[in-house]
């Protein structure tokens, strides 16, 4: 068996949900390269099987395994993380990272119920699912780390409206802080992490025009779209122990969009009513 390349995540046990692809592919990848054992849970089972398969090829069988999960289905995420239990022994590490951008989502005026609902199903009540099975595992083995996807439009909101979306991230910030204050004494430790506008197949079938691309960089101050692999970074940070005094934290990873949007007195600057952040 190859080695690991590296030990930050030596021993420890990871579930990542939406691994088939983007975020959650590149992150169980860097995780089982710190030492992590990786079950790769996605709704797309050969996704998940693919970035199973990609782990063990670089790194050895037993490193990984895959499971159809739909994280909208109680049951599906209770399987998930017991899988984690029986294939590896424990539970140390959550990243619930699956979610939906739908495109019919549109502003308060024009979304409908049905893409509201599954909205919140799946970005809302699915971190929930996580998080409420995750702390039953992590508090027999001493704490934990549980990181949620968020979105810098939990913290500023979206000029170009999709309601449904930009309200299930504020849900998660909330729900984050309070189980971080909840659960702190017990070490297990939430945070959200808060991408911008990213290179990954959910935002590009999105902005499925070079204007629109456009329109989303331009109050970027990096100027580019960020790439899966450095919020799977920055989500190894916050499973890692390097974060360890680290809980109920916003960590926003967005090519300085937010900071160009706060004055030194922290008041919101003008927006372009042209501006679109999504």
């Amino acid at each position: 068996m190859s080695p690991p390349y590296g030990t930050r995540l030596a021993n420890k046990v990871a579930v990542i949900t939406g691994a088939g692809s983007g975020i959650g592919l590149e992150s169980s990848v860097l995780f089982a390269s710190e030492g992590a054992q990786v079950v790769c849970a996605d709704i797309n089972e050969k996704g998940a099987a693919a970035t199973a398969e990609k782990i063990a090829s670089l790194f050895g069988e037993g490193r990984a395994v895959a499971i159809k999960a739909d994280v909208s289905n109680e049951e599906d995420v209770k399987k998930m993380i017991q899988l984690a239990v029986t294939q590896f022994g424990k539970l140390n590490i959550l990243f619930n990272n699956a979610g939906i951008m739908h495109p019919a989502d549109d502003n308060a005026l024009t979304t409908t119920e049905d893409i509201w609902d599954l909205t919140m199903k799946i970005n809302v009540k699915g971190v929930w699912w996580g998080c409420k099975y995750a702390i039953e595992q992590m508090r027999k083995c001493g704490g934990g780390s549980i990181i949620n996807t968020a979105s810098f439009v939990a913290l500023r909101g979206a000029a170009t409206p999709q309601l449904a979306y930009t309200a299930s991230k504020g849900a998660v910030l909330a729900m984050t802080r309070e189980l971080a204050v909840v659960h702190a004494k017990e070490n297990i430790r939430f945070n959200s992490l808060c991408p911008g506008p990213l290179r990954t197949p959910l935002l590009m079938e999105f902005l499925n025009t070079e204007e629109k691309k456009n329109r989303r960089l331009v109050h970027v101050p990096m100027g580019r779209f960020g790439e899966a692999i450095e919020q799977a970074k920055a989500a190894l940070f916050l499973a890692s122990d390097d974060s360890s005094y680290m809980t109920g934290t916003d960590f926003t990873v967005d090519g300085g969009l937010c900071s160009a949007y706060v004055t030194p007195e922290g008041e919101s600057k003008s927006i372009s009513p042209h501006a679109s952040y999504q």
